[in-house]
């Protein structure tokens, strides 16, 4: 299986970044946290949107779900980043650390009003938490959403609701495999796609991802 480690998931907590380094280093693609909740917008998505636009990266933007109502968070995700055909979109859906978090409800509610408005399925970021709610039940929506898979270590554990992962973060910067630094971003999130980087451009490029689910 061909594995390409060119993707880094940020938010403000990584601080300032050059993302012009990050590319020369070996970075394709930039996920950004956009949004959390029904009002949150991250302090510095738009500055790294720039940046990455100036650099010539792949954008993707993604949504910390928490346990409002699954519509109106999608709604406010979706003016925030008004994606284009070429941005990825993705719910990040995990355990908030002040509960309570989002519930399997609301997350089917966010990623259905994701597919309504903009007429495809986003990405869906979850690990343990994922697996630990749904157990070894298929759940026919968020099947519908390619996999972002959460998991640092060497081993790949893919919930039954999905036949493979697409993305999968590997290393939050300290935990996981090497390689784990960046130019000009330094320790973060990096994450591979299950593919080759022909695979990848072709991935983020297209309009309907649904074969990568």
């Amino acid at each position: 299986m061909v594995e390409t480690s060119a993707i880094v998931d940020l938010s403000h907590f990584n601080g300032d970044v050059d993302l012009v380094a990050a590319k020369l280093d070996g970075v394709l693609g930039v996920i950004h946290k956009a949004t959390q909740g029904t009002n949150h917008k991250d302090p510095r998505y738009d500055q790294n949107h720039q940046r990455a636009q100036q650099a010539g990266l792949l954008w993707g933007a993604y949504h910390f779900g928490t346990a409002e109502d699954g519509v109106a968070q999608a709604d406010h995700f979706l003016a925030v980043v008004n994606p284009g055909p070429k941005d990825l979109v993705v719910l990040d859906f995990e355990r908030d650390a002040t509960p309570p978090s989002m519930t399997l409800d609301q997350a089917k509610a966010f990623v259905t009003r994701v597919h309504d408005r903009i007429g495809r399925w986003p990405g869906l970021y979850s690990g343990d938490y994922v697996t630990e709610l749904l157990g070894a039940d298929h759940d026919p929506v968020l099947s519908r959403c390619w996999l972002w898979l959460a998991r640092y270590g060497s081993v790949v554990a893919v919930p039954p609701t999905w036949q493979s992962w697409t993305l999968w973060q590997y290393t939050d910067g300290n935990h996981g495999p090497d390689p784990l630094p960046v130019s000009g971003i330094g320790r973060c999130d990096r994450d591979k796609f299950n593919g080759d980087m022909a695979a990848l451009q072709s991935f983020w490029t297209e309009l309907h991802r649904t074969r990568y689910a």
